[in-house]
């Protein structure tokens, strides 16, 4: 085989790159393992990145064609399989990632888990440069925020078999005006994963999961559809993905409990659509594994690992956006938990692999009306039990019996974590003052900002502490309770950051007679 170009490729970038930021020699361990291999895995490499190459693609091939042409034939390096999670030593315990498997053989939680020693051969340096060179390009499939990092996601998938929108990559917003005016705070961002292909971070993990189904059937497995149970992004999510690999996806909906901007996306994007009257959640939940265990249809809820394995890399993306360095707080809304433990996951594999030298304390924010976690943390983890969810305008994390509660414990034990809750005025009122500085953030933001806020308030978070609030979809999906906030139509909610319309006369004195009011209270003190 041919001498792999892993090892050599940064040297000219690397002198040229610590030459002006000497702080980035330091962090360099050790100098990369020579493999004697080629793989499609690291294509391109910043040495075969479009960047460097002066001759454009011919105009008849598109970019996965241009992939495929210069895809090597040869094994991959790197590899993954599902483990039980959290096995105990000497487990021996695994299955392949083309098999459909959901539960261990004793019903736990299955994870997956990569070969970090095969990973360890390239230093930190190396994956920060590698990852970072790939940002924002159109090389296929390497734009896409997740699967930039495909190494450390699926690295045996095909490049062929990929169904991508190009997700991730989402902003991380300095939230200068709330964070000061509100908090006091200097150093506050948010990152905002509801900036993506159906409006909520949902597609980081779909793109995995649809792209291992896309392989399974051309393996030949028996997968007829994609099915999930959903509070509505899932379903977005799923539909969206599995329409553009022209897959059947089938959606459990719980009647009258998602938003009307939620519905419509799995209608619009043609899923098969089951509105189940007289459930929650928890009871399309139920179903939907009942199904699954008998028909031939892929299960897509967070139950399955694959969707974690893209979800962790919106916390490699934070660590980039801060030119690997690493926050103090990361605060995430909680549902059914598999998102915690995926922040968690990424940071994790970031430390161990030397691209930083800690992990942030992670926070997860629960509302009230749906908070076991928030009760098994008060009770110092003594006992879990589920709760009966009610309803909250935070409609996605409506959820009293988490798929992934020990995940998300074993996340917030490792990473020295905290969980808080957020009342229905708490969380409402801390999403008007977010959209009042400039944002249009989702009511599961709001329950995270809600938990900063206490936080903050108790002396926990400081005022210099650097905290990312991570927001899980687009405040569009949720209109209606914006408009029942700011029209104080919400009943028992003082609703006091509300700014509804004026009514006037449309004469130029009536209107002046308001304006003059108006501006005369915003006059500078």
């Amino acid at each position: 085989m041919a001498t792999s170009s892993l090892a050599s490729s940064f040297t000219h970038s690397k002198h040229k790159h610590f030459h002006q930021n000497p702080n980035r020699a330091t962090a360099l361990r050790r100098t990369p393992t020579v493999i004697s291999c080629t793989s499609s895995t690291l294509d391109p490499s910043p040495s075969s990145n479009n960047t460097t190459r002066k001759n454009r693609r011919p105009a008849d091939e598109n970019i996965r064609e241009e992939a495929h042409r210069r895809r090597s034939s040869s094994s991959n390096l790197f590899s993954a399989k599902y483990v039980p999670f959290n096995a105990p030593p000497g487990s021996n315990e695994f299955y392949s990632l083309d098999e459909i498997v959901y539960r261990s053989r004793s019903g736990g939680l299955l994870d997956v888990q990569h070969d970090m020693e095969a990973l360890k051969k390239y230093d930190g340096a190396y994956w920060r440069e590698l990852f970072d060179s790939r940002i924002g390009k159109t090389t296929w499939p390497y734009g896409s925020g997740v699967w930039s990092k495909k190494e450390w996601v699926l690295p045996e998938i095909d490049s062929d078999d990929i169904v991508s929108a190009f997700e991730g990559n989402s902003n991380l917003f300095w939230a200068e005006r709330y964070g000061k005016q509100f908090l006091g705070m200097n150093d506050l961002w948010v990152k905002h994963c509801g900036i993506s292909h159906t409006g909520s971070f949902k597609d980081l993990g779909m793109t995995v999961l649809v792209s291992q189904v896309n392989r399974l059937r051309k393996l030949k497995k028996p997968v007829v559809g994609v099915g999930c149970a959903s509070t509505g992004d899932t379903s977005a999510a799923l539909s969206a993905y599995c329409a553009s690999a022209g897959i059947p996806s089938i959606v459990f909906l719980p009647a009258d409990k998602i938003s009307m901007a939620q519905l419509v996306q799995p209608i619009a994007n043609g899923a098969f659509v089951l509105s189940l009257l007289d459930t929650d959640f928890d009871g399309c939940m139920k179903l939907i594994r009942e199904v699954t265990a008998e028909l031939p249809i892929y299960l897509a809820n967070s139950l399955n690992s694959l969707r974690l394995e893209g979800q962790k890399t919106a916390a490699i993306e934070i660590l980039q956006q801060f030119d690997w360095e690493v926050p103090d707080w990361v605060i995430i809304p909680g549902g059914n938990l598999g998102n915690i433990y995926a922040f968690y996951k990424g940071f994790k594999m970031c430390q161990e692999l030397g691209l930083v030298d800690r992990i942030p304390r992670l926070v997860c924010a629960q509302a009230a009306n749906a908070n076991p976690l928030y009760l098994y943390y008060k009770s110092g983890w003594k006992e879990f039990s589920p709760v009966k969810a009610s309803s909250t305008f935070a409609s996605a994390i409506q959820i009293g019996d988490p798929v992934s509660i020990d995940r998300a414990v074993y996340a917030l034990q490792n990473s020295n974590g905290i969980v808080e809750e957020a009342t229905e005025e708490e969380l409402m009122d801390a999403t008007a003052q977010a959209d009042s500085t400039g944002m249009f953030i989702c009511p599961h933001t709001g329950v995270a900002l809600t938990a900063l806020i206490k936080l903050r308030n108790s002396g926990i978070i400081g005022p210099m502490d650097r905290t990312v609030v991570v927001s899980t979809a687009h405040g569009l999906k949720f209109t209606q309770s914006k408009i029942d906030y700011h029209s104080k139509a919400i009943p028992d909610m003082a609703c006091k950051f509300a700014n509804p319309p004026v009514q006037v006369k449309a004469d130029f004195g009536s209107v002046m007679d308001v304006l003059t009011n108006y501006l005369g209270n915003k006059v500078p003190k």
